[in-house]
């Protein structure tokens, strides 16, 4: 199931360009701007596909699961 990831700052918008993915298992994977950036497992495990973070990805991060830039770069692909 596909879905739109909302912003944390109620004040700002994604406009369509952060999409998550659940899977049947439950498991999320966070996309920006169609790059698969990072997925979240039901567990809560972190894997992550995307190894730059800019401003507008790391926004789209901090949203989906509360990662800042520091957290998200210790992080093994």
């Amino acid at each position: 199931m596909w879905y739109d990831l909302k912003p944390c700052d109620s004040h700002k918008s994604f406009y369509g360009k952060a999409k998550v993915f659940e899977d049947e298992n439950g498991n999320k994977t966070l996309y920006s701007y169609d790059t698969k950036i990072l997925t979240v497992s039901k567990d809560g495990s972190i894997k992550k596909f995307w190894f730059d973070w800019s401003a507008t990805t790391g926004r789209h991060i901090a949203a989906f699961c509360g990662l800042n830039k520091k957290q998200y770069e210790s992080l093994e692909g």
